[in-house]
């Protein structure tokens, strides 16, 4: 008899064995989720790239003097000296044959003597967007002349690592008409430029002849 329960509750306790297996196999189990693609991360659009150049942009006409009236910024060194500008005037040459570059002298003040600095603007495929190129690619400034009617008023764009810098250029620094300093004031507030961050320049005592001493060929920093 003892023999016979033995057997029994070896038969009921193999039955708890295989109901709780097949229990844990059926209703247990977790199916893994499918591993979910990342979403793609949208290209960085720089504010550079949203701004249109000036249609039909003609750059011999572009060439000559310009007088660096105002500037909208967030450089530090504005930022810290805006006050104490120098009067800046540039002479742009336009490219001439095959030689697709457009050569930019500035003249200012740096520590109370006049300097030239001469810098290449390389063109783009995009007519009024232009490239100064840096000591490596990360580095380079990008350049789009934004708003001129080449006889009186220019509006320069200038990017370098993320960061804008627009500049307002006159043929003259007596003509320029109130109209056009509140274009460019508006202008400066879209990139989020607003009155802080305008940095108006000396309209007198711009240089003039520079020794071969005083010649410089590098990028401003601002």
């Amino acid at each position: 008899m003892a023999g016979v329960w033995r057997c029994t509750l070896m038969v009921l306790a193999l039955m708890c064995v295989y109901l709780c297996g097949s229990s844990e196999a059926v209703g247990g189990a977790k199916s893994r989720p499918r591993p979910q693609r990342r979403p793609r991360k949208k290209p960085k659009v720089e504010p550079i790239d949203v701004t249109p150049p000036a249609q039909n942009i003609n750059m011999q006409q572009m060439g000559g003097t310009w007088f660096l009236l105002n500037s909208a910024s967030k450089c530090s060194y504005l930022m810290k000296h805006g006050t104490k500008v120098e009067p800046t005037v540039i002479s742009l040459t336009p490219p001439s044959g095959p030689v697709q570059t457009v050569a930019i002298s500035t003249k200012t003040r740096i520590n109370h003597q006049c300097w030239e600095i001469q810098q290449v603007y390389h063109q783009t495929a995009t007519p009024g967007r232009l490239t100064l190129k840096g000591p490596r690619p990360e580095l380079n400034t990008e350049i789009v002349i934004g708003e001129t009617d080449y006889t009186s008023y220019a509006v320069l764009y200038y990017q370098k690592m993320g960061k804008m810098t627009m500049k307002l250029y006159g043929r003259s620094v007596d003509n320029l008409s109130e109209p056009v300093l509140a274009k460019f004031e508006t202008l400066a507030e879209k990139q989020g430029l607003g009155l802080a961050f305008l940095f108006p320049f000396p309209t007198y005592s711009h240089c003039g002849t520079v020794d071969q001493d005083h010649v410089l060929n590098c990028v401003p920093t601002c």
